[in-house]
């Protein structure tokens, strides 16, 4: 049955659902509660902002958008958030999508934690980062109408969100802390994983190994 939240139906096409099981499968009710709110989030923000926007694209990357933390689906090396965009370009690939649309889903997942670029890319990439933001930071929820954010945490709850969520960062990626550098998950690690020690780039600036 159709399921509609915030005014927001949500995709139940079989690349949707296939989608869905997928993360079931590899995650946590965390993450999938996650990953429906910033897309749902994402959605009201780009109703409110008269967007158009593909809702089966955007759905699938916020479904794979954290799949990289997965036991099943991160790499040894990469930034999680390459490995789910590599996951979700391999699962389009496999169901036949337009390499439009892979790539705007690779994207959408690889970006989903950087500021200020995702707003110059097409919807389905900047709805799911401003979704995502919503959904971890708070930022733009003041957007978006209260009964609106009642309705989609009523549906996909927040229980023990904050702490799960760190939680969750730091059994990603603590086997490769060097992919922290750069980007914010670095404030995660200093303050959840004991020893870690947050790498500066003045540091690499000022260590590089070329004169001058």
């Amino acid at each position: 049955m159709t399921e509609t939240i915030a005014g927001v139906t949500i995709p139940d096409s079989p690349l949707a659902t296939e989608a869905t099981a997928l993360l079931r499968e590899a995650g946590t009710t965390l993450l999938l509660n996650h990953s429906l709110r910033s897309f749902l989030f994402g959605s009201v923000q780009g109703r409110i902002r008269g967007q158009s926007w593909d809702p089966e694209l955007l759905y699938v990357g916020a479904i794979f958008h954290d799949l990289g933390l997965t036991e099943k689906y991160r790499s040894a090396g990469e930034r999680f958030e390459v490995d789910g965009a590599n996951a979700a370009s391999a699962f389009l690939h496999e169901h036949g999508a337009p390499e439009d649309s892979v790539g705007a889903v690779w994207d959408a997942v690889a970006l989903h934690t950087t500021s200020g670029i995702p707003p110059y890319k097409r919807p389905e990439i900047s709805l799911l980062q401003s979704g995502v933001v919503l959904d971890v930071l708070g930022f733009g929820v003041d957007e978006i109408p209260g009964e609106a954010v009642s309705e989609i945490t009523a549906a996909y709850p927040r229980d023990g969100f904050k702490e799960g969520m760190l939680h969750a960062f730091v059994e990603g990626i603590k086997h490769k802390p060097q992919t922290a550098f750069g980007n914010y998950k670095a404030d995660v690690l200093e303050d959840q994983l004991p020893g870690y020690v947050r790498p500066s780039f003045v540091d690499y600036v000022r260590h590089s190994p070329l004169e001058g």
